[in-house]
């Protein structure tokens, strides 16, 4: 039976807000909710649990004095950790972290708790977000839901996974080649990647590169823009960040799919699919195809892709990593230190043909997107695999030539760093959640939620697309391996 926590986060923000439901009720409904199926899955770490719920009768008390309440007023969240939360553990995943504590919370943080969010704890992570499997040393494994013996995605798996089995109502989330993305795919839920500075942050090392973002997850498309208006900002810190009214992301607005020209690729011609994604996106386009004015199987010139975002991403390692590699060598894993050598054998030359390749590619998606409204991608090349398995090596018997190759749908779309999304839609035949990435023009990110409301809502008119939600009572008598 469905309990408070089950109800989305726009619906509790009105429930509060009309004072039928208290912050306090909606806190101890997601606290039963942790304790009954976090031990099962592991996706909440670090937690406040006191400060919580002394927030909670704060917000309870603004409601019945009928004080201003924010966008997010009394909503239970989770903070990946990968961002700094004031008197709240901050790990990375990493033993060098691995009792570090901030003083004060960075701007995202601050933000979504001054539009009255209740931060409950952090949510797990691959260390420092390198690789799609949330496994660190700091705190282990992170499961899926609708199977904890394999990978939930990541690196923002502890929220998808929160998000997936109502621990919590909204949750944040980071994005480089996919952290978004690919853990709301396997867990049924919705990732946001939006345009670079939007969502600003005066952490990112290199502040004129697009390739990392901050974003918001949700079960809905309506839940990820809830968030994502409290996330906003045009803070002068980041130097990619421009005017933005929060406003203009207060709620969906209607949009006919009969009026869109939608691009279709399954695999952008080059990259490695497993046979399962391949066939069931099949099926999924050729459910909604008729919605359109057109769709089209196309896709943008990508070649050189993979090279750019290898180079690109091994920039950006390096600027995060250098004193870490050089003072902690031994307590990085195996993904850092790989990503973090891999630029230091690049010369001047390497870099300057990397960013010229991401130029070229961006430029290529401007000519694409002149007739072209929606581009639809799977977000994954393959199923889930066990959580004891470091990565994908192999795809429909082509070795990949890095950890990272699999990832490719979805780093594909950060390099031109247009807005994306992941949209549940159903089960694939391994039994996990199946998704569908769309990818709208260069800083469109409104105009790209609103078309994806308007596919989710077509989604859910049939069982076989709609959303499927991981059964909780098992999940509540499934016990960890040691």
């Amino acid at each position: 039976m469905a309990e408070l926590c089950d109800l989305s986060a726009v619906e509790l923000r009105r429930l509060i807000g009309q004072k039928s439901i208290s912050p306090v009720e909606l806190l101890a409904s997601c606290l039963e909710r942790i304790e009954a199926v976090n031990p099962a899955l592991n996706a909440i770490t670090a937690t406040c649990i006191d400060r919580a719920k002394a927030e909670a009768k704060a917000a309870e008390k603004a409601v019945l004095a009928g004080d201003a309440l924010g966008p997010l007023h009394g909503l239970p969240i989770g903070i990946k950790d990968l961002n700094e939360t004031g008197g709240l553990k901050t790990t990375w995943g990493s033993p060098i972290y691995k009792d570090y504590v901030p003083e004060k919370d960075e701007r995202m943080v601050a933000a979504v708790r001054r539009a009255g969010a209740i931060v409950v704890g952090k949510t797990n992570v691959p260390e420092f977000g390198a690789g799609a499997n949330t496994n660190n040393p700091v705190w282990g494994p992170t499961g899926n839901p609708f199977d904890p013996a394999r990978i939930c995605g990541g690196s923002s798996g502890g929220s998808a996974v929160a998000l997936a089995t109502s621990m919590l109502p909204t949750c944040t989330g980071s994005d480089t080649g996919g952290s978004l993305r690919i853990p709301a795919a396997f867990c049924g839920v919705v990732g946001f990647r939006p345009s670079a500075g939007l969502v600003a942050t005066e952490r990112r090392p290199l502040g004129w590169t697009p390739i990392s973002v901050q974003g918001p997850m949700g079960r809905s498309v309506a839940d990820t823009l809830l968030l994502l208006q409290a996330q906003v900002s045009d803070d002068s810190r980041d130097p990619l960040a421009t005017r933005v009214d929060p406003t203009d992301f207060a709620a969906i607005a209607p949009v006919d799919l009969s009026r869109l020209r939608v691009a279709v690729t399954e695999d952008f011609g080059r990259i490695p699919l497993d046979p399962r994604i391949r066939a069931t996106f099949r099926e999924r386009i050729d459910f909604i195809k008729n919605a359109f004015k057109s769709c089209e199987w196309r896709h943008p010139d990508m070649a050189e892709a993979d090279e750019a975002f290898g180079i690109v991403r091994a920039l950006n390692f390096l600027a995060a990593h250098k004193e870490r590699y050089e003072k902690h060598r031994d307590k990085l894993g195996p993904n850092i230190v790989a990503n973090y050598e891999q630029g230091l054998a690049m010369s001047a030359a390497d870099a300057a043909r990397g960013l010229l390749m991401q130029t070229r590619i961006y430029r290529a998606f401007q000519e694409f997107f002149r007739d072209v409204d929606l581009l639809i991608c799977p977000t994954v090349s393959v199923p889930p695999f066990p959580v004891e398995q470091r990565y994908c090596a192999e795809i429909d018997g082509q070795k990949l030539p890095t950890y990272y190759a699999w990832l490719a749908p979805t780093y594909y779309l950060t390099l031109p760093a247009h807005p994306s999304i992941s949209l549940p839609c159903g089960l694939e035949p391994t039994g996990t959640p199946f998704a569908m990435q769309l990818c709208g023009p260069a800083r469109k990110d409104k105009f790209l939620l609103d078309a994806a409301a308007a596919v989710e809502a077509l989604l859910q008119r049939d069982p076989r697309t709609a959303r499927p939600l991981p059964d909780i009572e098992k999940l509540r008598s499934y016990h960890r391996p040691n």
